[in-house]
């Protein structure tokens, strides 16, 4: 629990690493690509090169199949990132939703790139030591971007996003490579306070913040709309998505169920998972994640 909280205190004070390299990582390629992912995503995919989208894969009935981010890498390339867990569900989600006329192919890099995952307000601070500080700019690297940085002498791609409502930088590098960065990072980061981080950190840290996580908070038999993710929809875009047609009709409708956030009067008390929410006597709901707010 000690270990915990000077890790997500860290993370919301200086700065912290987490390695993330179990996250699978995918390459769609071909002149296709941007017609099937954007049938797929609920968010428009025809952004500019570099632009960083966070989305969601749904099924018919508006559940959610998967919860991702996509980086477009060219015009006819893009990158998508999601839990180690559901690399089997999203490869066969994308792939099956391939037609057999379409140009378009799947490739499962996650072994080939490590993940290197810097969050925290000295995140920018630290990363301009290593690299050419002017490209680490807010102006010149908004957040839902990415950029190639030089560290040393790697390359790395660094996505300007975050899992823990702080400043952060996602940081792939080629796998043979990664010891070299994470001695840069490391070696560095003394001056910044920088802390190793653990996933028990990422997931107090992603609550204080509702960031939800798939098949945890929410999963196929949960609309988006329940999950309060209907903000990543865009209705407006060409073609629309899996799901759209259901969402239209949902709107028509009050929801009766939604994921929302809550904070205990009396923190002593640690709730997990599936325990049951009552109110006048009635089950009205149960826990889908909870942990304790550090901060």
């Amino acid at each position: 629990f000690e270990n915990n909280r000077k890790e997500h205190v860290a993370v919301r004070q200086d700065v912290g690493i987490f390695d993330q390299s179990s996250f699978s990582k995918f390459l769609v390629q071909g002149k296709d690509s941007l017609t099937v992912l954007n049938r797929l995503a609920t968010a428009n995919l025809d952004k500019p090169i570099g632009k960083v989208i966070y989305t969601q894969f749904l099924n018919v009935s508006g559940g959610v199949e998967a919860d991702l981010t996509i980086t477009r890498l060219s015009e006819t390339e893009f990158f998508v990132v999601t839990a180690a867990f559901t690399a089997t569900h999203v490869y066969s989600w994308i792939k099956e939703n391939i037609a057999g006329d379409q140009f378009c192919v799947i490739t499962d890099v996650s072994g080939a790139y490590s993940m290197l995952n810097l969050q925290g307000p000295k995140s920018r601070d630290l990363l301009s030591t290593l690299t050419e500080s002017s490209v680490m700019s807010n102006k010149s690297f908004p957040f839902g971007t990415s950029k190639t940085l030089e560290i040393g002498y790697q390359t790395a791609t660094a996505v300007r996003i975050s899992y823990t409502g702080e400043l952060g930088y996602e940081l792939y590098i080629p796998t043979e490579m990664t010891e070299y960065v994470y001695d840069k990072l490391v070696s560095e980061g003394k001056q910044f306070n920088l802390q190793h981080c653990g996933y028990h950190a990422l997931n107090s840290l992603r609550i204080e913040k509702a960031y939800r996580e798939w098949a945890h908070d929410m999963g196929p038999r949960d609309t988006i709309l329940e999950c309060g993710l209907g903000f990543t929809c865009d209705l407006a875009k060409p073609g629309g998505f899996i799901g759209k047609e259901f969402i239209l009709k949902s709107k028509q409708k009050p929801i009766r169920r939604r994921l929302v956030q809550f904070k205990l009067k009396e923190p002593e008390h640690l709730l997990f998972h599936n325990e049951p929410i009552v109110r006048n006597g009635s089950q009205v709901g149960y826990i889908m994640s909870a942990g304790y707010g550090f901060t």
